[in-house]
């Protein structure tokens, strides 16, 4: 990046930080249920989907009206963002990559939950301003309080619907199936 004009790379931090305020802000425009500006986090042509396909909607009034949809058993919510990590297109200055790891806490169904979640993103600058032009959610699990310790070691821990689903990360992913392929005297749940 060094070699880059100065000028540049400081436009590559500030689309960092916009960047980052972005999902941020999402997170509390979700849980302020402020739909305005969650259609405004999306491009016009963004997507909204889930790993393990429950979810996907393509265009911002699609997004919005899935986010409705579940509204419908979700009371409040409290996200929190964690590590966030943002892959900048040093060729195409108004695209970017990025995975975020998250948790949540809230109500389902008059239920307390919890549930940790990654998204996978692509960013889009559009009308001058950072959007997701497409966001992936996978979840790490989603249980009851309750159920934490039991299930947490369970691949089918992302209890959200009426059948529980396989975890959709890491068990899913091509490099944690590939690392246990390749040591196989070391079990996924941590045990020899």
């Amino acid at each position: 990046m060094s070699e880059l004009p100065i000028e540049r790379r400081i436009q590559m931090l500030e689309d960092r930080a916009e960047i980052q305020n972005l999902v941020a802000r999402y997170g509390f425009l979700i849980d302020d249920r402020d739909m305005d500006g969650v259609a405004d986090c999306f491009a016009l042509d963004g997507g909204f989907s889930s790993r393990e396909g429950k979810l996907g909607a393509r265009g911002r009034q699609a997004v919005v009206e899935q986010f409705h949809d579940r509204w419908s058993v979700l009371g409040p919510a409290n996200h929190i963002v964690h590590q966030h990590v943002i892959d900048l297109d040093p060729d195409h200055p108004d695209r970017a990559t990025g995975i975020v790891s998250s948790h949540a806490e809230l109500i389902r169904n008059g239920d307390v939950w919890i549930t940790a979640l990654r998204y996978d993103d692509q960013y889009v600058r559009e009308d001058g301003r950072w959007r997701f032009a497409d966001r992936m959610l996978a979840v790490f699990y989603y249980l009851r309080p309750e159920d934490y310790v039991e299930r947490f070691g369970d691949v089918l821990r992302n209890l959200t619907y009426e059948k529980p689903y396989p975890a959709s990360i890491p068990e899913a992913l091509e490099s944690y199936r590939a690392y246990y392929a390749e040591h196989p005297a070391v079990t996924a749940n941590g045990s020899e």
